[in-house]
């Protein structure tokens, strides 16, 4: 079985490995979160973590204070691709939740682009996040791996010790809730679909704006995400 490790990063030269490491996740043009800002963040109360296998850095997660005391964004979580397959994600966010609990910290909220089925796997499926916020073209024009796209993203709280999130955390099945799917299928791989047909991708984009708009409109909350059908599920 692979030896990982997560841990705090403890030194400029991790922190630079950091960088290096969401270069290689994001693609050329996008701008790496700085070591020095990290740094600085780890030191005010910040969560700068790694993955580790073998001892090298695979994984990377960084979040930090808002100002609610009790509320962390989590920024960025990354992992190397020739990693995917090990879990790292989930036991990142894993760490994250133990690491949050254990400062009194009960919510981290962060964003994520809602056409990445994997994404969506991870952050409602997996941990149980939910969402009743969607933010169109948030970051703007984006480089790397999310050109070419409008930047829109959904804004998930996880609250840490929610029903179903601590069931998922223990390893146990979710608290049933009732649930209605929106719409709009995702693709397996949107990065793949915007280089073969660009204008595809952004109507796609703008079809799952629009249902998801709609949806929260109504006052519903996005809880889960059905990995077989590739849908979103609300709750009813």
């Amino acid at each position: 079985m692979t030896d990982i490790v997560l841990r705090d990063l403890s030194s400029m030269a991790e922190l630079r490995l950091a960088e290096t490491l969401q270069r290689a996740v994001w693609g050329k043009g996008d701008l790496p979160d700085p070591a020095d800002l990290m740094l600085v963040i780890q030191a005010e109360g910040g969560l700068v973590g790694g993955a580790f296998v073998e001892g090298r850095m695979l994984g990377y997660i960084f979040g930090f204070p808002t100002r609610d005391p009790r509320v962390q964004h989590s920024h960025r979580l990354a992992v190397l691709p020739r990693a995917r397959g090990l879990g790292l994600g989930l036991r990142l966010k894993r760490y994250q939740r133990d690491w949050c609990l254990a400062r009194g910290i009960a919510t981290v909220r962060w964003t994520f682009d809602p056409l990445r089925a994997l994404n969506a796997t991870l952050n409602l499926h997996r941990l149980g996040a939910t969402s009743a916020t969607y933010l169109p073209d948030y970051y703007g024009e984006m480089a790397g791996i999310n050109h070419g796209l409008a930047s829109d993203r959904l804004l998930v709280d996880w609250e840490l010790v929610a029903p179903q999130v601590a069931a998922l955390a223990a390893g146990m099945p979710r608290p049933l809730v009732a649930t209605e799917p929106l719409p709009v299928a995702l693709p397996e791989d949107v990065g793949k679909l915007t280089l073969a047909d660009p204008a595809g991708a952004a109507a796609l984009r703008l079809q799952l704006r629009g249902a998801m708009q709609a949806a929260l409109d109504r006052g519903r909350r996005i809880v889960d995400f059905d990995r077989k059908a590739r849908v979103y599920l609300v709750a009813a």
